[in-house]
């Protein structure tokens, strides 16, 4: 008899020869917007195939990004994809899905200081820093550091609410030589 599967087990999703998807712990058939949903809940899951038991869990998690782009939620800009494919077999091709992922969870971590920054910065370019953290993140990575530096802990509190009044008073610099350049 099988063990019972624990809450963080991820769920088991087969795929069968139709592109049917089967949720083995409901036991019924869901849809790509089911799994996108999942996704959404921070709901772990693994596709695989029905027949020959393969992991397919990336081709499917893609297919889902595709479905979203083709139903006018766009978030991936057209040359970001050009670049993307530009480095599959490329030196940077290691790299790339660290420092995305990187980039990611620091965005999700910054999200609530983005939307502070956001609200008083209409005129102004607040992704500047966060541009320029993001290349550091890209050239430690580059330089074989990057999953020290992904796994390192979020800055304490006080680094926070500092870099916070650091990008505030860059983007009151801004907007003031904005206001300037327009009289």
């Amino acid at each position: 008899m099988a063990a019972p599967r624990s809450e963080d087990d991820p769920v088991i999703i087969k795929k069968y020869a139709n592109r049917r998807l089967y949720d083995t712990e409901s036991s019924t058939y869901i849809t790509l917007e089911r799994l996108a949903q999942m996704v959404r809940q921070k709901r772990d899951f693994k596709v695989l195939d029905a027949k020959s038991g393969e992991d397919i869990t990336r081709s499917v998690l893609t297919q889902i990004i595709m479905e979203e782009e083709a139903h006018g939620s766009t978030m991936l800009p057209v040359n970001f994809l050009r670049q993307l494919i530009g480095m599959y077999g490329g030196q940077m091709q290691a790299v790339v899905p660290q420092y995305l992922e990187a980039s990611l969870e620091a965005l999700q971590r910054n999200q609530s200081q983005l939307h502070e920054a956001m609200a008083g910065a209409f005129a102004s370019n607040p992704f500047a820093e966060l541009a320029r953290r993001n290349m550091e993140m890209f050239t430690a990575a580059a330089a074989g550091r990057g999953k020290a530096n992904a796994a390192a802990p979020a800055p304490a509190e006080g680094d926070t609410k500092a870099e916070l009044a650091e990008l505030k008073a860059q983007l009151a610099a801004l907007q003031t030589k904005l206001d300037k350049l327009s009289d």
